[in-house]
């Protein structure tokens, strides 16, 4: 029998299945002496990946020449693996390099030379077929940064020393990567730890997934689509040293919570960045897929930002704040990037700040607002979009219009897939512990925290969606949406968004006010009562229904992506999410110890929840873009209903799950029946 509880929990979710299983640890326990767990080694290649253990940097020449208008080197096949530019190796012909906005291949011996630039990073683009280097966390190796007089002001993160003029060469080494034509890459949207008891949390469940190898192979690549930290760069380190457990590249993108928040200008606002990770933004290929990362984020925006129509918002706050654009470097940067690019070649656009979005549609900074530029660069060529800052799941496909993109940045329909790819912090974790000791966090649109999976094949790729700590199998909420439910949330709701400051600081309602959802009565069927599937990545290809009695109804989406806006409230909400959302038992965590930060919880920088009686989690899921409903019959008959809902997604690929349905005439009481229990002079018979 296994010992491994977390690969269990990965083959069932079946309570009597867990319980036979906890019981059979138990009489082993006390049969045989249990030995430690051992974690792998950290030398054990992972399994399935084309990357091998490849420690070096670029080899840096330094050289004396003041007035040095270009910058030049090799790339060069690394052959004995030590980053030097050794006597016998070979030069490679065709690699792409960049000093941040133009880009050369290299010669036939492996030379380039390009452009100096007063601020830049020169970086080679990672071929097809090739590995850069990584340090000992596999955060890649491929850049030098050039900052001749460093960042102008001293900031809390360090920025850039001084760099001076510039080295007389740059080489870049690579060594042969193993077969690119098919690899997967996991993508972590808003990993987003303010502090240490955070980063544990990352470790504890994404982490720890990826080492489970009954879920999947260990992936080729890692990206971070931004906030991968919670504005204190000093964690960094750590949450580096954690990933690199995976021992796949670490790809990152510059978020929100990521930049210099003391800097002044957008220039100098990935400064630390650069500093501690490498460039802010850049490519790479694998296969015939060739990743740009874009830093869309800029920070802060003023006065002349505020010039174009629709940032007037960068001038409207007191606090410095940001704009969702790709800034004119990075969008040159990408032009001379495709001139130079096979067309058949899939593009995977990586930025942290959504191209267009669902639940920010009306909302300026949380959209790219230059984008309809980038897609004209981009025209017919196969292409993705993938990005965090939402902490929301959101798959949309080519051709969904939502109301507000037209407005907000002149785009009227998808022209290719974007993804938001989720949250591993879910919604910056609030909520209920789950049993691995993690905050449950389930995101804006009620998905769980968890990661996106990518396998590519050629220029194409299957996207899926895994909840952590969750069943490997498992892809959607069901529940029911009941009268009862609808008037529970609305009460809650309108408390919630009250003043806090003159309202009763106890909720009107918990969760024990909520009657059974799943448990419902002729009058419920008759005020509306609906089944609801939240099939977490779902989109407009996908196809839902629902079993009942051995009659299968089709399921309709909630928001059919065809123009219209933001269904909101009680009806659209999802009710499997929304009770763990309204009542967080997590606020009345108090001790005796005396020490005042640990009463309640923290997030956010610190700031303060409780303690205090159950609360709402501070964003609630009362809007969906992948939910789907089905009116339940009337005409069920009294009795128990097993519940299946199936969910085909536009891969062909079909995942399930059933509930239990009980139609009563009349709701049973749901407590203890004391009355019952006091009806005995004597108290109950003895038996």
């Amino acid at each position: 029998m296994p010992t491994d509880t977390k690969a269990y929990k990965r083959k069932t979710t079946s309570p009597f299945a867990a319980l036979v299983y906890g019981m059979g640890l138990f009489l082993a326990a006390c049969a045989t002496p249990v030995s430690p767990t051992v974690a792998p080694s950290a030398d054990i290649a992972p399994s399935a990946q084309i990357f091998s253990d490849y420690q070096a940097a670029p080899q840096i020449v330094l050289g004396d020449d003041m007035d040095a208008q270009s910058v030049s080197g090799m790339v060069f096949e690394d052959l004995n693996k030590n980053g030097v530019f050794d006597e016998g190796e070979p030069g490679l012909a065709g690699v792409k390099v960049s000093n941040g906005r133009e880009v050369v291949q290299t010669d036939a011996a492996g030379g380039y030379t390009l452009p100096a630039r007063d601020d830049m990073a020169v970086f080679v683009i990672q071929p097809s077929g090739y590995q850069v280097p990584h340090n000992a966390d596999w955060v890649p190796q491929f850049a030098y940064q050039h900052k001749p007089a460093g960042t102008p002001k001293a900031l809390r993160y360090g920025g850039l020393a001084p760099t001076g003029h510039l080295p007389e060469a740059i080489h870049f080494p690579l060594i042969q990567a193993g077969a690119t034509d098919q690899f997967q890459c996991a993508v972590l949207g808003d990993t987003q730890a303010y502090s240490n008891t955070e980063i544990g949390y990352v470790r504890d469940s994404f982490i720890d997934d990826l080492l489970d190898l009954d879920l999947v192979d260990r992936p080729d690549c890692l990206l971070a689509v931004g906030d991968v930290l919670g504005d204190d760069l000093g964690l960094l380190p750590r949450l580096a040293e954690v990933i690199g457990a995976v021992q796949a590249p670490q790809w990152w993108v510059h978020g929100n919570h990521d930049f210099d928040w003391d800097a002044d200008t957008d220039a100098d606002s990935a400064d630390s960045w650069r500093n501690m990770y490498g460039p802010n933004y850049y490519a790479y290929e694998i296969g015939d897929v060739v990743f740009i990362v874009l830093d869309n984020v800029v920070y802060p925006c003023g006065a002349a930002d505020a010039q174009t129509p629709g940032r007037e918002f960068c001038v409207t706050s007191d606090n410095k704040v940001y704009n969702g654009r790709i800034p004119d470097d990075q969008m040159q940067f990408v032009e001379n990037l495709l001139a130079v690019t096979d067309e058949d070649k899939l593009l995977v656009f990586a930025h942290h700040i959504p191209f267009l979005t669902f639940v920010n549609q009306f909302t300026a900074p949380h959209q790219t607002d230059n984008v309809a530029e980038l897609y004209d660069l981009v025209g017919d060529r196969p292409a993705l979009s993938l990005s965090g800052h939402t902490h929301t799941l959101e798959n949309l496909s080519p051709g969904d219009r939502f109301a507000g993109w037209l407005e907000m940045v002149g785009i009227d329909a998808l022209p290719f897939r974007h993804i938001v790819a989720g949250a591993v912090s879910g919604a910056w974790y609030q909520g209920d512990f789950d049993t691995f000791g993690v905050p449950m966090s389930l995101q804006r649109l009620g998905a769980p925290r968890g990661w996106l999976d990518l396998d590519f094949n050629g220029n194409t790729y299957v996207e899926t969606y895994y909840g952590t700590n969750l069943a490997a199998d498992q892809r959607m909420w069901v529940s029911v949406n009941t009268p009862g439910f609808r008037s529970w949330y609305r009460d809650i709701m309108a408390w919630w968004e009250s003043p806090p400051d003159t309202r009763d600081p106890i909720p009107p309602l918990s969760i024990n006010d909520l009657p059974d959802v799943k448990t419902v009565t002729p009058l419920d069927l008759a005020g509306g009562t609906y089944l609801t599937a939240n099939i977490w990545d779902g989109a407009t290809e996908t196809q839902v229904e629902a079993e009942i009695d051995g009659r299968v109804y089709p399921m309709m989406r909630t928001q059919p992506a065809e123009g219209e806006g933001v269904w909101l409230g009680a009806l659209w909400a999802d009710p499997f999410a929304i009770q763990r959302q309204l009542s967080v038992a997590r606020y009345a965590h108090q001790s005796r110890s005396g020490i005042e930060r640990n009463q309640g919880w923290e997030a956010f920088k610190g700031s303060r929840f409780g303690p205090a009686a159950p609360q709402p989690q501070a964003v609630i899921a009362d809007r969906n873009s992948h939910l789907w409903h089905l009116s339940l019959p009337t005409d069920l008959s009294e009795g128990v209903h097993a519940v299946t809902v199936r969910a085909t997604d536009r891969h062909g690929r079909m995942t399930s799950d059933t509930i239990v349905i009980e139609l009563v005439d009349e709701r049973p009481p749901a407590r203890f029946r004391t009355e019952e229990f006091n009806a005995f002079e004597n108290g109950p018979p003895i038996r």
